[in-house]
């Protein structure tokens, strides 16, 4: 008796374990957009360098211009809130603006526009009108090239990237005033002013004139890279036709990140920081001419030295400090302003030197964490590019503000050295005010506070 065995009929491969396909092809499809993500980030970050690092040798250069045509002193001070001026009167337009269109194509208008101010100095016009042209690019810019972090990159990255990108920035700002004070020196200028275009006139005769003319190159290379960015998967709000309407909803997300209970705390300190530091690096300018002598060229080299310690303290942030963890480097706000107080004692650059480097590790620490909780906040409760436009309107109108009265005391005959104290004292006063606006949060509101918590150690993707 013979038995038959039954031979099995080959499967087909495509039927077997279906629910492995669909990991594996979820696998792939994971590893592919972490690719696209990098490529993209690293993408920003180019072009967040080159025109940071414009805008920074800019600021040098437009010093010295000043200086140079015989312009009043209080000139020089007004820079700063020039530059914040367009900030706060289209904050309610860019920030809209930037998330009704892609933000690469954002990006690479508003560098558009700094060129368009270069251009405006080289052809004669008013320096300080032409310096706040170059303001309205960099408040267009400004809301694409932080809210695109929020849409490209999950929460629990926003830190580091945070750290990234500001610590890149901040190497701008080193390498930007370095730039600017060397375009500045006699060996490079003489050598960019006996350059002769071929049958064209540039009508460029001194050396300010001259670094605006290189300034201009590296805005369009970060133009180029703006070209690159990719388009990501959040969907474009539309634009309101009505400005009335547009005001409103800037006014509404205004409100609601300053009731949010850890939005206005991060939104506060943050506010004051930029307030206080961006006229802190037109300060030291006078500062450094008063208390070590030294030449616009020479003091550009103090303001780097305070942009290395910044970049230190922003980098160690984004590796030691968890988005949750943000508010608990209020207190170094205190000491911040404490220790600027200390700059008026100082003489030496062999002093100056470690004690300004302690100052901006000391700030970079501080605003990094708490750059990202904002960030997070703001995506939170509104569109990226909204919740940017309400950072810079608050930051940049503390700014403008700052500026005109550090203007107004230039014009009135007070030195350097009474802005630093004032300024010192402001900050360690109002950072431990904002200490105990949270702290009674938390006694009040501790519910909220521990559910605003929660929600940033979730990771949306």
């Amino acid at each position: 008796m013979h038995r038959t065995f039954a031979v099995p009929e080959p499967q087909n491969p495509r039927a077997i374990n279906p629910r492995s396909r669909r990991l594996k092809a979820a696998t792939h499809a994971a590893e592919r957009r972490n690719e696209a993500m990098k490529k993209g980030f690293y993408t920003i970050m180019s072009a967040q360098f080159f025109s940071s690092l414009a805008d920074n040798a800019l600021l040098v250069a437009a010093i010295e211009l000043l200086k140079t045509s015989g312009a009043p002193s209080w000139h020089i001070p007004a820079l700063t809130p020039m530059f914040a001026l367009f900030y706060v009167l289209l904050a309610p337009l860019v920030g809209a603006f930037a998330d009704a269109v892609p933000k690469g194509t954002v990006m690479f208008v508003s560098n558009a526009i700094k060129i368009i101010g270069c251009l405006f100095i080289l052809f004669g016009a008013d320096p300080l009108l032409s310096y706040g042209i170059v303001g309205l690019g960099a408040a267009a810019y400004s809301p694409a090239k932080y809210g695109i972090l929020t849409e490209l990159l999950p929460n629990s990255q926003l830190v580091k990237a945070n750290g990234w990108i500001e610590g890149l920035t901040i190497l701008s700002i080193i390498l930007g005033v370095l730039l600017g004070g060397q375009l500045l020196g006699r060996v490079v200028s003489r050598h960019l002013l006996s350059f002769d275009l071929p049958l064209v006139d540039t009508g460029i005769s001194t050396a300010p004139e001259a670094a605006v003319a290189v300034i201009v190159s590296l805005y369009v290379v970060a133009a180029l890279f703006n070209l690159r960015i990719p388009r990501t998967d959040a969907p474009l709000q539309p634009l309101a036709s009505s400005v009335a309407v547009l005001i409103r909803d800037f006014s509404n997300c205004n409100a609601r990140l300053w009731n949010d209970k850890l939005g206005q705390i991060s939104l506060a300190t943050t506010t004051l920081f930029w307030g206080v530091s961006s006229n802190m690096r037109v300060i030291v300018f006078a500062w450094a001419a008063a208390a070590l002598g030294y030449t616009t060229q020479q003091a550009s080299s103090l303001v780097g030295v305070v942009a290395i310690g910044t970049a230190a303290g922003a980098v160690l942030a984004s590796m030691r400090v968890r988005l949750d963890q943000a508010t608990r480097v209020i207190p170094l706000g205190i000491a911040m302003g404490l220790l600027l107080i200390g700059l008026n004692i100082i003489t030496s650059a062999w002093l100056a030197a470690p004690f300004l480097i302690l100052l901006g590790a000391i700030g970079g620490y501080l605003v990094v964490p708490m750059n990202a909780l904002l960030q997070h906040r703001g995506a939170n409760l509104m569109g990226a590019g909204r919740s940017i436009a309400v950072q810079n309107f608050n930051e940049q109108a503390c700014i403008l503000g700052l500026g005109a009265f550090y203007t107004g005391m230039t014009r009135l005959g007070l030195v350097a050295f009474t802005a630093i104290s004032v300024f010192g004292v402001l900050v360690a006063t109002m950072m431990w005010l904002i200490r105990r606006w949270h702290a009674t949060n938390c006694i009040r509101y501790p519910d909220e506070i521990a559910h605003l918590l929660s929600i940033a150690r979730l990771d949306k993707h």
